[in-house]
């Protein structure tokens, strides 16, 4: 056999190998991904291990955790990561003393930014509007809110 006839053998040969492994292994990754009889909530898996410290360094954010904790809010561990459980916490207290309306669901949204900013503006020397973006006088006196609670705490 000439060695372009042998190579046009193997080339053709394992591109049908290669077309008849894809197909079995789409077979089975589309059983894979067909629906289960239980629906996973694959929102809920995600965001709890969303972290969102709108710009807080780890001692701010463990003083705000510490804060929270001391009030009953129970913002899980703290540990310098204002994640889901924290978020829950902050909405909870938000809910308590700054007109927040929304779900108790830990995401950041514009409605707990804008209930923050209600507090951050009562409290903090936030002096912008109450419009539910975490621009730059948000954070900053976010971040004052953070270091006042961090340094009350001893953080």
């Amino acid at each position: 056999m000439r060695f372009s006839t042998w190579k046009h053998t193997m080339v053709g040969g394992v591109a049908a190998a290669g077309i008849a492994v894809g197909a079995c292994v789409g077979a089975s990754a589309t059983a894979a991904a067909a629906p289960s009889e239980t629906p996973l909530n694959v929102t809920a898996q995600v965001s709890s291990q969303a972290v969102e410290n709108l710009g807080l360094n780890a001692r701010q954010a463990k003083g705000i955790q510490h804060h929270l904790q001391v009030r009953g809010y129970r913002p899980g561990a703290v540990d310098g990561y204002l994640g889901t459980d924290s978020w829950k916490a902050m909405q909870r207290s938000l809910r308590e003393y700054h007109e927040y309306t929304g779900a108790i669901d830990g995401i950041v949204g514009p409605n707990t930014i804008k209930a923050l900013q209600r507090m951050l503006k009562e409290y903090y020397g936030y002096t912008g509007a109450i419009d539910g973006i975490a621009g730059d006088g948000t954070r900053a006196a976010w971040a004052r809110c953070g270091s006042a609670w961090a340094d009350h705490y001893g953080y």
